[in-house]
Order: C-alpha cells, then structure tokens, then sequence
C-alpha cells in the first residue's frame, strides 16, 4: 500500500479500546475513511487535542484492510471557529457525510466544498445558502444530482420530485410537496438569493435527503435553535 500525507478532517470519533479511537475521516485524496487512533494515556496529549472536528489537518494512514491505522496526525493551522447555529450546521455537514457518503471513493471536489463551506460558517455567512450549495455537491457525488429539463420544458406552474423520476408536472394528487416552476428556475440557474426561494431550496433538499437516509432521523437538525 502506497503511503502518502494528506489533509483531512475528522467527521465523528467513537471510543475502542483503551486510550484508542475509531475516527471518520473525510479526506483530500481518500474520500471517506476509518481508521484506529492511539490517543496516549494522558489527559495532556497533544495528539488528542488534535482529534476534534473541524480541524484542518495533515495525515497519514496506514493498512490495508478497509479499517486503517492513523499513524500520524498534525497541523499547521488553526481550527475553524463555529459557534452557535454555525457550529450544529457543521455538525449537520459531519452527519450528512458519515451516513450518506461510500468509504475510500475519491472526492477531491466534495473535500473542498466541505473546506470551504467551515470556512464560510466561520466568517457567519448566509448558513441556508452554505448548506443548500453543500448539500448540492453531495448529492452530485451520490450520483442524485437533479435534471431540471422538464421544468423547463413544460408550462405547468408546479411540479413533484418524485425518486427514480426526477421532477413531474404536479397534475394529479400526490403525498408529497409541490414546487413552484419559478422557485425551481431559480434554483437550477443559481438564483437563490430570494427567502422564498431559499425556502422551496431547503424543501427540497430534505425531501430528498430524507429518502436517502430511508427515513432515519439526523441528531444535528435537533440542535438549531429556532
């Protein structure tokens, strides 16, 4: 197995055995990965004030089971300051990734996405337009990503996502939400500057992410305050 430093950022942490961790990675040139961490026995280890999400950090993994060995950790910067709402909508990236994105894919382009979405939650930028950008390039990356074409091609004014079909003139009566054809327009030309618009976006997005989780619930979303 080649073994090479990359960046990374730690998703979620579990304890294993004693003073070890099994840690989610997203990383640069991996994609997602777990791997065992020796955290030392004290308190006061450097490598376990390290071991915190939303740090920027340069790694390298070792092993060649899907399960690896996270033999170095370091950094050289700083972690991303989030807080209150923009540190839950970081964990809600975190949960998104851990159960929703295949392990050891490349996704050079998600890992920045990721990167520059901390970084805009850190200088407290619009948290629905990070997140609905974010949550556009993840579903890109699931192979989910949407085709508007029907929008645009037919002239009824509101229309369904329906899963395996994409978006359907909303003719008949379905159980599931509608959406405005102009809301939609807006979303597939990145005009989404408008609340309203912003709104139909975060429908959207939950109705599909909600299928892709089978309906389970993400602890994250329990977070924000309202």
């Amino acid at each position: 197995m080649e073994i090479f430093e990359q960046q990374a950022f730690i998703l979620h942490s579990r304890p294993f055995k004693d003073n070890q961790l099994i840690v989610d990675l997203l990383t640069e040139q991996s994609g997602k990965v777990s791997a065992i961490v020796y955290t030392g026995k004290t308190q006061k280890s450097n490598k376990k004030g390290l071991l915190q999400p939303f740090f920027p950090l340069q790694i390298v993994l070792k092993g060649r089971g899907q399960l690896k060995n996270l033999s170095r950790i370091e950094t050289n910067q700083r972690s991303f300051d989030l807080k209150g709402n923009y540190v839950f909508s970081g964990f809600y990236l975190n949960e998104l990734l851990v159960k929703l994105l295949g392990e050891h894919i490349e996704c050079p382009e998600l890992f920045h996405q990721y990167k520059q979405s901390l970084q805009a939650l850190a200088e407290q930028t619009s948290i629905e337009k990070i997140l609905r950008n974010f949550e556009m390039i993840l579903l890109d990356e699931l192979g989910q990503s949407f085709d508007f074409s029907n929008v645009f091609e037919s002239s009824e004014p509101f229309y369904y996502y329906v899963l395996d079909e994409g978006f359907i003139p909303a003719i008949s009566k379905l159980t599931l939400p509608k959406y405005s054809k102009e809301h939609l327009l807006a979303i597939a030309q990145q005009n989404i500057e408008d609340e309203q618009v912003l709104r139909t976006f975060k429908l959207l997005m939950r109705q599909v992410i909600n299928n892709l989780l089978g309906g389970k619930p993400l602890n994250s979303r329990k977070l924000f305050t309202r």
